[in-house]
């Protein structure tokens, strides 16, 4: 038994520390929802989520969000090239320790990569390649291991083609933001739904690009204030119905997995921008998380300043959940008693037990991105800095 995983779903990292000015913390909640809600669908694979809760146009944006604020810091002298230096440095790093360790146990099952494949592997300008299929039917892990553990790498090609290209989409969209918010949209239309086709890698980095380009300009746009400025009815009613097309859209083009938008390119672009223009334009701007969501800020804390191990790790681990739980029915009493239970709560007990695994790699590893971000490592960063240099 296995977790049912689907590549086309992502998450942006980006990291938030409690109490410092700029920050806002109903955007790390956000961040911190998508990050769950990415582990509950490569978990149990629930089509559905993807509507409930469009995580990658969020994370997207709020990522387009931060870099827009990064570019506009004329009184730190830093050029676009420093920023786009830094924003890849933080992303590399533990890209290379996980990708390190993928690749070492392809090459252990028997992948054989050719040098180009390798170096994707360190500067992913092209998703990182696997092999479709490694090890045999009775090893311990299925042969689909590669796809569900390295498939989701994806991500970090579109992340750096929207870091490298943001100075120009940024100066773009302060001279006309209509035109290049919806832009990607219609660029969706050509490339996403088959009226022209791209082969290859270039095409599905030419897809990406245009679903979640909306999403990240609009994140330029909620950093610039150009939301605030939109009455709220009126966006509301713009909104509104974007993403009724987007349902539209999807129940007439539903793939094998029905209502998954990340398989419907111009029902997921659509869908996105409309929950993210909401989300964005009701922003409370918190400084401190408010009632109820205050018992949860030191998770919240933590899952922002680790959200590329997170992200990196989760479906790893959600594999190395299984033989961890099938161990159990080697365990005589649970074989005679709870076998039934245990094989009818199996994805249940994976979530359970994918929550510690993931706080150990947090420890393990989870440090290399203060590293990256020129920060003295901590091992669980979860309640604010004492000192702090803040690297935008």
């Amino acid at each position: 038994m296995t977790a049912t995983t689907h590549a086309a779903e992502r998450a942006v990292p980006g990291p938030a520390r409690k109490g410092i000015p700029g920050r806002d913390r109903y955007l790390d909640l956000l961040r911190t929802t998508a990050l769950v809600r990415v582990v509950f669908y490569h978990l149990f694979g629930w089509a559905w989520l993807s509507v409930v809760f469009p995580s990658m146009g969020v994370m997207f944006a709020l990522a387009g969000s931060l870099m827009a604020r990064s570019l506009s810091r004329p009184a730190q002298g830093r050029a676009a090239l420093g920023v786009i230096r830094g924003r890849v440095r933080r992303l590399l790093p533990p890209m290379w320790v996980f990708g390190g360790l993928m690749v070492t146990m392809m090459v252990y099952a028997g992948w054989r990569p050719s040098v180009t494949k390798v170096l994707l592997y360190l500067v992913p300008v092209g998703a990182p390649p696997y092999p479709d299929s490694l090890g045999s039917a009775s090893g311990l892990l299925e042969q689909s291991w590669p796809d569900q553990a390295v498939g989701p790498l994806w991500y970090l090609r579109a992340y750096l083609w929207f870091v490298v290209l943001s100075p120009l989409l940024l100066r773009a969209f302060r001279r006309l933001p209509w035109p290049t918010l919806l832009a990607p949209l219609a660029l969706t239309a050509v490339v996403g739904t088959g009226l022209v086709t791209v082969p290859g890698e270039p095409g599905l980095a030419l897809t990406d690009f245009a679903v979640y380009g909306s999403c990240w300009i609009l994140g330029f746009a909620h950093q610039d204030g150009v939301l605030q400025k939109v009455p709220r009815y009126l966006l509301v009613s713009c909104a509104t119905p974007v993403m009724a097309f987007g349902l539209w859209w999807a129940h007439g083009h539903l793939g094998s997995d029905g209502w998954d938008l990340n398989d419907i390119p111009l029902a997921q672009a659509t869908w996105s921008l409309g929950a993210c223009a909401l989300l964005l334009a009701y922003s409370p701007s918190w400084q401190q998380l408010p009632g109820r969501f205050a018992r949860f800020d030191r998770l919240i804390t933590l899952s922002n300043n680790r959200a590329v191990t997170i992200y990196l790790w989760h479906n790893a681990l959600i594999m190395a959940t299984v033989p961890l739980i099938d161990a159990l029915y080697n365990i005589p009493f649970i074989e005679d008693r709870f076998d039934t239970l245990l094989t009818a709560t199996y994805n249940v007990w994976m979530f359970l037990v994918v929550w510690p695994l993931i706080g150990v790699v947090v420890l393990a590893v989870g440090w290399i991105e203060d590293l990256a971000a020129g920060r003295r490592p901590r091992l669980w960063p979860d309640g604010p800095r004492t000192a702090h240099r803040h690297a935008g």
